[in-house]
């Protein structure tokens, strides 16, 4: 049904539409590829607004890739089935019986949960994991740490076919060790290399925070890789923002475009950063 009396609402909408289209034109045929923290999955209603957001972004005709976490499932999983973890210097050892809950968890349940909520909202969505195809192929990180590894080489014949077929991919973070063992690797390194191997245009960190701050707490919104490693040595980037820069300067050093560390948790965090002025969180970019 039409409604011939407008509102501010609706026109501040077709206004935003209007304004959207110079970057439409920009990101027509890139490749964007995000990583959905376990935390940042929030709610169900949460999960519908990020699976809108995938599907609107394959419509205008970008490419995108989903890499998901999901620590807080595993870990819930483990205590559930009474597997006790081992830690050393403050990293869980997986071992045989974790990687099995870790590849159940991941793979399964996230996975299929977020491919799920993609095709709800009118896409074609797959789930996968690192292992599927031989997409990821690994090295051990650290014996010590057992079967956790580090991407070695990305085959992307299987993402690109995704794209020729208008389907969108979730990616578990799992790889294939060169005994043919399932390794398990951390979501933002495992985006990081598939975002370096796809020469994407954006990689999407989204969090449970909303960028890299200065000393005074102040979000920085535009960085580059010299910034971070000066903010990192004088202590100012700390904790678990160090891994999720790194994973930034490593997929920058690969060849893609820029990355931006935004927070999840934000209503169309995505599309704020790709299709508007404003943008979201912190982009980092040579």
């Amino acid at each position: 049904m039409r409604h011939r009396n407008m509102n501010q609402d609706w026109i501040t909408t077709a206004a935003t539409l209007n304004q959207a289209l110079p970057y439409l034109q920009r990101y027509e045929g890139a490749t964007v590829v995000i990583k959905l923290g376990g935390h940042a999955m929030g709610s169900k209603d949460g999960m519908d607004s990020f699976a809108r957001d995938v599907v609107l972004m394959r419509q205008v005709g970008v490419n995108p890739v989903v890499v998901h976490g999901g620590g807080p499932m595993i870990n819930a999983m483990l205590d559930r089935l009474g597997i006790e973890s081992e830690f050393v210097d403050g990293k869980r050892v997986t071992d045989k019986a974790t990687v099995e809950v870790v590849e159940m968890v991941l793979s399964g349940r996230v996975g299929k949960r977020i491919a799920q909520a993609i095709n709800r909202q009118g896409g074609r969505a797959i789930g996968m994991s690192g292992r599927d195809a031989g997409l990821i192929k690994c090295t051990v990180t650290d014996p010590a740490l057992g079967l956790v590894g580090t991407p070695d080489t990305i085959d992307a014949t299987a993402l690109n076919a995704c794209f020729a077929a208008d389907i969108i991919p979730v990616i578990a973070p799992l790889g294939v060790g060169p005994d043919g063992q399932t390794l398990n690797i951390n979501g933002d390194t495992v985006a990081g290399a598939i975002a370096a191997g796809l020469n994407a245009d954006r990689l999407l960190l989204l969090t449970d925070v909303d960028g890299v701050r200065d000393g005074d707490g102040k979000v920085l919104t535009e960085l580059t890789p010299a910034q971070i490693e000066s903010l990192t040595a004088d202590g100012i980037i700390a904790g678990g923002m160090i891994p999720k820069t790194q994973t930034a300067l490593d997929a920058l050093k690969g060849g893609t475009g820029a990355v931006v560390i935004l927070d999840g948790r934000v209503p169309n965090a995505c599309l704020l950063e790709l299709f508007t002025d404003l943008g979201a969180g912190s982009l980092i970019r040579w």
